[in-house]
């Protein structure tokens, strides 16, 4: 092999010194065919927090138990929202309301709450999410095995839906279906008033 001119020893030795530093260097590290693109990888998106309940909220949820505040077999809380508005037309069963609660009543007998009543303008449910406005076929996927009755002023598909323990004395739930085949009014009580059909009577 001939020897570089001295003209161009130079820029030989520098090109040998640049070819034996990348020859000792660290080989270059293979991209794995599996790796995140470090321009796309990041940490994993935390779950959404449900927001925290308002203190003092309404509860939109009806149970077994009654409604908020106020209890089923209860009296009606001292100092709550709860009172009676408008005409009552009984001494002995009485109908408390809350501003609350826009379209639910309680009825009131012997100084204790025997029925809640969640009417037309109201968005509460039971914790299944069954409500007013339901179709029927709802009621019966959750709520099996329910007594049918024939509503007292609609036609069918109209009907009272009750539950099967509903004579027992304890807490129970009673839906009515209008004539479209929904839910019009959800009550939670106890017989004889939750199988009430207008109000006191």
């Amino acid at each position: 092999m001939k020897a570089p001119s001295s003209r161009t020893a130079p820029a030989f030795a520098a090109f040998s010194l640049i070819a034996l530093l990348a020859a000792c260097g660290p080989a270059p590290e293979k991209a794995s065919e599996h790796a995140v693109p470090a321009a796309t990888a990041s940490a994993p998106t935390p779950a959404p927090t449900p927001p925290a309940a308002t203190p003092g909220a309404p509860t939109k949820v009806i149970g077994l138990e009654g409604l908020g505040d106020l209890k089923l077999g209860q009296p009606v809380p001292a100092g709550g929202t709860w009172a009676e508005r408008g005409a009552q037309t009984s001494d002995a069963c009485r109908t408390v309301t809350s501003p609350d609660y826009p379209g639910v009543y309680a009825i009131v007998t012997e100084g204790k709450v025997q029925r809640i009543t969640v009417g037309q303008r109201s968005d509460v449910k039971l914790v299944e999410g069954v409500g007013v406005g339901s179709p029927e076929k709802d009621v019966k996927s959750w709520f099996g095995g329910f007594r049918e009755e024939p509503h007292k002023y609609q036609d069918a598909p109209a009907k009272y839906l009750t539950a099967p323990n509903a004579a027992s004395g304890d807490p129970a739930v009673r839906f009515e279906i209008g004539s479209d085949g929904k839910v019009s009014l959800t009550h939670v009580g106890m017989m004889p008033v939750l199988g009430y059909v207008e109000g006191c009577s």
